[in-house]
């Protein structure tokens, strides 16, 4: 069952909250410039109506739900995901930054993979990016299971090793490596450079979501 959208008119026949596409295509279509976006919520609808158009134009939907928690994440951050065509499968992961969506990295496709793997190479090499660029920022993560690798400092993935997948089982190598060697507990450039699970539920899609769910 679809999800109910609430749409915001900002510029149009008439302007407000609207509680159905119909309704709001009755006030854009054909009018002039109009500026127009739906919101997963009522709240996050009239939240939105007492900003501007131009503070959500072109941002994903994905994007907007943490900007209206009680408790947001914290900024600057980066966020961190992964997508797989199948598992095994084609495998992608990216970083962006939470507070823009901006993306600062993108790997893959790796033959062979599976999400968590993805989800675990993500982190780290968000974190490496990080001591790299020296800048001080927490890394969220939507995956509980790539968490608990990092603290293990291992990959515990049961995919099979394959010809296939070699390319992807190096870099999985080379990410212990740098673990073991930058110990995450106790690399602390600052007290926000740190490994976050991010709040789904509260705070909507991850930013780095490759929106393919």
């Amino acid at each position: 069952m679809a999800r109910a959208k609430y749409y915001v008119v900002w510029k149009g026949r008439q302007t407000g909250v609207f509680a159905s596409w119909e309704a709001c295509e009755a006030q854009v279509n054909g009018y002039p410039g109009a500026e127009y976006r739906a919101f997963e919520s009522r709240e996050m609808a009239e939240a939105a109506f007492r900003g501007q158009y131009a503070d959500y134009e072109g941002k994903p939907a994905m994007f907007q739900q943490w900007l209206f928690a009680p408790t947001r994440p914290i900024l600057p951050s980066l966020c961190v995901d992964a997508a797989c065509s199948g598992s095994p499968g084609p495998l992608e992961y990216r970083g962006v930054r939470t507070e823009t969506g901006e993306e600062v990295f993108r790997q893959g496709p790796f033959a062979g993979g599976t999400n968590n793997i993805g989800e675990f190479l993500a982190i780290i090499h968000a974190l490496a990016w990080l001591q790299k660029t020296g800048l001080e920022m927490p890394v969220y993560t939507d995956s509980e299971t790539a968490l608990a690798w990092v603290r293990a400092e291992k990959c515990k993935t049961d995919l099979l090793h394959t010809a296939e997948n070699a390319a992807l089982f190096e870099l999985i190598a080379r990410a212990e490596a740098w673990l073991a060697e930058n110990d995450h507990k106790t690399l602390k450039v600052s007290e926000t450079f740190r490994v976050l699970k991010w709040d789904t539920e509260a705070w909507g899609e991850i930013p780095a979501d490759f929106g393919r769910k």
